[in-house]
């Protein structure tokens, strides 16, 4: 920020304009605060304080020659209600996008008793309904209002719709909104840990129920999932552990209802000693007639004559190397493979 002093208004631009008026130009300064004007020594008709950080239009010395003010984009929200007893021939002030929010804040303008020429283009104010009519209400002797001619016309109409006390008061009633830096509105909060459920860190035994419950799993999807969280290597908080090993809250209620069938077909292979279909025979007569369920998970459907040569030990098969599973099934058995990483 830098403070307007006598000694930089001394050595700021000073001219006579294309109009052949001389101009004071503070353009650019970062300015804050209006204060010491007092040393042009009212030697200025008009002012330039465009393009700096002004907040409030106030601190005016008596300043009886000044008719054209320019204080466009600056941060002004606030007006001294008694800036006309300052600068009683001001004709000219724009105030182009600046902060001005509500019509009530316009209301010191009144006071300027030779203001002809306004501009509050790109502020909110112009937002509002009625905006322009209020304006021209409130300001008798305005003729050109964001550089566009004010009519007699609508001066008839201002007049008949705010001629009422309780118009105005109406936009009076208006809230003052206002911002404090830093301060953010209020919304429904909602935490990161309520968007995405919570991850632990598995323990070693947990791993190894991780790999307990992939061999008791009943449907191929449970398969995958389960083997990627042994992959990640972080337990979901939707997977229980208890007594009987880990189970997922979404699947316990969806298992398959399967162990008297196996039982039975169980059984019934050994009696048989042979494939329960053809299709078993086929599958079981291609080694390499595998499925790959997951990113390093893959199944084969056995018949009896299979798992005579099974083994449930680490095996390589190639350059992969697997641990092998066993799942007994109504229509043969599941030989469930784990490669190692």
């Amino acid at each position: 920020m830098v403070r307007l002093t006598a000694d930089l208004i001394w050595k700021s631009p000073h001219f006579f304009n294309a109009i052949g008026e001389r101009e004071l130009d503070l353009r650019g300064n970062k300015i804050s605060v209006i204060e010491n004007v007092g040393a042009t020594e009212d030697q200025f008709d008009t002012i330039d304080l465009s393009d700096n950080e002004i907040v409030k239009l106030e601190n005016f010395p008596f300043l009886n020659r000044l008719g054209t003010l320019l204080i466009n984009n600056n941060r002004i929200t606030r007006i001294n209600p008694n800036i006309g007893e300052f600068l009683p021939k001001l004709h000219t002030l724009v105030l182009t996008n600046n902060r001005l929010v509500n019509l009530v804040e316009i209301d010191p303008l009144g006071s300027l008793p030779k203001l002809q020429t306004l501009s509050l283009l790109d502020n909110n104010i112009t937002k509002k309904p009625n905006y322009r009519l209020y304006v021209i209400y409130k300001l008798k002797h305005l003729r050109l209002l964001d550089f566009k001619k004010v009519k007699l016309k609508e001066r008839a109409e201002a007049e008949k719709l705010f001629a009422s006390k309780e118009a105005i008061e109406e936009v009076r009633k208006e809230p003052l909104k206002t911002f404090t830096p830093g301060e953010l509105p209020h919304a429904p909060e909602e935490t990161k840990e309520e968007q995405t459920p919570k991850v632990v860190v598995p323990t070693p035994e947990q791993i190894t129920m991780i790999k307990t419950a992939i061999v008791n799993s009943q449907t191929l999807s449970e398969i995958a999932r389960l083997e990627e969280v042994l992959k990640s290597g972080q337990l979901p908080a939707d997977l229980m552990i208890g007594g009987d090993g880990l189970t997922s809250k979404s699947t316990e209620d969806d298992k398959m209802d399967t162990d008297a069938p196996v039982a039975a077909d169980d059984g019934q292979v050994a009696a048989d000693g042979g494939p329960a279909n053809a299709n078993d025979q086929e599958q079981s007569d291609n080694p390499e007639a595998m499925e790959k369920v997951g990113a390093n998970v893959y199944t084969r459907y056995l018949t009896k004559k299979d798992v005579t040569g099974c083994f449930f030990q680490p095996f390589h098969c190639g350059k992969m190397f697997f641990w092998g599973f066993l799942r007994c099934l109504p229509s043969g058995y599941l030989l469930l493979l784990v490669e190692q990483q």
